[in-house]
C-alpha cells in the first residue's frame, strides 16, 4: 500500500488527501442548521477541536472535551471510509460487468438535480460553501447512482417468468384471486342444548329472531344486533358451527349446534354468491409479483457476494480499519455469566 494511503481497493488508494477532504464534509454535514462554523477532528491531539467545543461547553474539562472529540472522530472516520470504499465497490463492479456511463450523462443529470434543489444560483453557491462539497464531490454521487441503477438493471435482466411458473402459483393460491362467498346469518347462543331448544321453540313459535336473541343469546356482539352477524365466509366460524352454517338452506331454521363456546340456533338470511378469476385474468399481476419477487432475490444474492468479492479487495491501515475491510473482525459478544 502506498505510503499516503488509508486504504486500498483491489490497488487503487485512497489517500490520506482524499480521506481528510471527506472529513471535512461529514463535520459540515453535522454543523448543518448549527450556530457553530464546523471543525473537523485533528487527532491524535485534537486542540483544534477542544477549542472549537470549549466555547459550546465553558465547563467541560479537557478531558472530557477531548473525549467528545474522540468520539467525533470515531464516527466521522466510520461514516467516510464507509462511503469511500463502497463507492470504490460501485466503480469496480461496474468496470468489471462493462457497465458505464459517460461525463456528459452524469453533467446532465447533474444539472437536473442542480435546478430542481436549487433554482436559485446564490442558493447552490451557499449549499458548497456549507457543505464543504466541490462539484466534482456532487458529480461523483451522481455517477456513482447512475452506475448503481445500472449495475442493478444489468443483473436482473433476462430474469423472465414462465408460464407455467404462473399456473403454478395460480393454483396454490386461487384464493388471491377470487371472492368467497358471503352469508348473513342470524344467531342465539346458549350455554345448555336444552335453552337452545326452547329458544328454537320460541321462534317456531312466531316469536321474532331478533327479540329472543336479545333477551336469551349470551354472544354480546351478535345479541347487540337482534342475533344478526353479516359477511360470514369459510373458515371464519369454530369448525362445527361453519359447517352449519354453509350447509343450511336459506331462512331455514337450523340447531342446536354444539360448539366450545355452547349451543347455536341459526337462520341464513342472505346469501351473496362468490366469484373466481380464472387463470388468465389474473396472469398478468401474477406475472408481475413473480418478476419483482424474482428480481429482488436475484439482487439480494448478488449483494451478498458482491460485498463478500470487494471486502475481500478492500485492504485497510491499522486506525483506518472498518466493516468493509478484509482486517475487520466481528466484535465477540459478551458471554453472560449464569445466575447462581
Amino acid at each position: 500500500m502506498p505510503g499516503d494511503a488509508v486504504v486500498s481497493v483491489n490497488g487503487t488508494p485512497i489517500t490520506k488527501t482524499t480521506f481528510k477532504h471527506w472529513i471535512g464534509v461529514a463535520s459540515a454535514s453535522a454543523a448543518t442548521g448549527t450556530a457553530a462554523q464546523p471543525v473537523a477532528p485533528d487527532p491524535p491531539n485534537f486542540t483544534a477541536c477542544i477549542a472549537h467545543l470549549k466555547v459550546a461547553s465553558p465547563k467541560g474539562t479537557p478531558a472530557e472535551l477531548k473525549k467528545q472529540c474522540e468520539q467525533q472522530n470515531k464516527a466521522y472516520t466510520q461514516e467516510v471510509l464507509t462511503f469511500l470504499t463502497s463507492s470504490s465497490w460501485v466503480l469496480g463492479e461496474a468496470n468489471s460487468l462493462g457497465v458505464k456511463v459517460t461525463d456528459k450523462e452524469v453533467k446532465k443529470q447533474f444539472e437536473t438535480i442542480r435546478t430542481q434543489q436549487f433554482p436559485k444560483a446564490s442558493d447552490f453557491q451557499k449549499f458548497l460553501a456549507t457543505s464543504g462539497q466541490t462539484i466534482s464531490d456532487l458529480l461523483l454521487r451522481v455517477k456513482l447512482n447512475m452506475l448503481s441503477t445500472r449495475v442493478q438493471a444489468k443483473i436482473v435482466k433476462g430474469k423472465k417468468v414462465t408460464e407455467a411458473e404462473v399456473a403454478k402459483y395460480y393454483n396454490e393460491n386461487k384464493s388471491h384471486y377470487g371472492v368467497p362467498e358471503k352469508r348473513n346469518v342470524l344467531l342465539v347462543l346458549t350455554k345448555t342444548e336444552a335453552q337452545a331448544q326452547s329458544a328454537k321453540k320460541e321462534i317456531q313459535s312466531g316469536k321474532s329472531f331478533a327479540s329472543v336473541a336479545k333477551r336469551v343469546s349470551i354472544d354480546p356482539i351478535s345479541k347487540a344486533k337482534g342475533g344478526l352477524t353479516t359477511e360470514v365466509v369459510k373458515g371464519q366460524e369454530t369448525p362445527t358451527l361453519d359447517k352449519a352454517v354453509f350447509s343450511a338452506a336459506l331462512n331455514t331454521l337450523t340447531g342446536p349446534i354444539k360448539t366450545p363456546f355452547g349451543y347455536y340456533v341459526l337462520e341464513v338470511k342472505s346469501i351473496k354468491a362468490g366469484s373466481q378469476q380464472s387463470l388468465a385474468q389474473s396472469k398478468s399481476a401474477i406475472k408481475a409479483q413473480l418478476a419483482a419477487t424474482g428480481q429482488q432475490k436475484t439482487l439480494a444474492k448478488f449483494v451478498k457476494e458482491f460485498k463478500k468479492k470487494w471486502k475481500a479487495k478492500t485492504d485497510c491501515a491499522a486506525g483506518y480499519v472498518v466493516a468493509n475491510c478484509k482486517q475487520f473482525k466481528e466484535p465477540k459478544s459478551k458471554a453472560t455469566t449464569p445466575a447462581k
